[in-house]
């Protein structure tokens, strides 16, 4: 029986992207990580559906009290971290977005969000950092390092006439 070479490559590209592929589908949105087998807490459901709904104040209470009841799901921490910043308190959704990486180390949404918080705060190297760490994470690209990546680049490009003050 004779394989052609086309055949060989075809199968071997198919066996190196679909481990890629895997690594990169989780993390989208809030989540990141999230183990569908878990249960979640009735307020991390309702506090995810005030996040879809855009409502912070009320997503902000229900995920105190859902990362109160559940201290180590990342999610949780993420989500709470993500309706902080929406909410216009980005300084403050720094240490949430934190704790969420501290428990997942590798939960792409808390990379993405936490760089945005940090382009928010004009802290382009700290962004750029989780930029990096994303690109390491992600086999090949991901949704969560493509939106970092546009939202650095459009924060250098509306920055870029802006010059450093001449010191006195």
């Amino acid at each position: 029986m004779t394989v052609s070479w086309p055949r060989i490559a075809y199968v071997i590209a198919l066996a190196l992207l679909v481990p890629g592929v895997a690594l990169a589908a989780g993390g989208g949105g809030g989540g990141g990580g999230t183990d569908s087998t878990r249960t979640q807490t009735p307020e991390y459901v309702a506090g995810v559906k005030a996040v879809d709904s855009k409502d912070w104040a009320r997503a902000i209470t229900l995920l105190e009290t859902a990362v109160q009841r559940t201290p180590d799901d990342a999610d949780a921490w993420n989500y709470l971290a993500y309706a902080t910043r929406k909410n216009g308190d980005p300084a403050k959704s720094i240490p949430l977005y934190e704790k969420a990486l501290a428990l997942d180390p590798r939960h792409l949404g808390a990379h993405e969000y936490i760089g945005e918080a940090y382009l928010a705060l004009n802290d382009l190297p700290k962004a750029k950092e989780h930029l990096a760490r994303l690109n390491k994470l992600c086999f090949f690209t991901c949704e969560e390092y493509r939106d970092l990546k546009r939202a650095v680049q459009a924060y250098e490009k509306a920055h870029a006439d802006v010059k450093p003050a001449a010191s006195k």
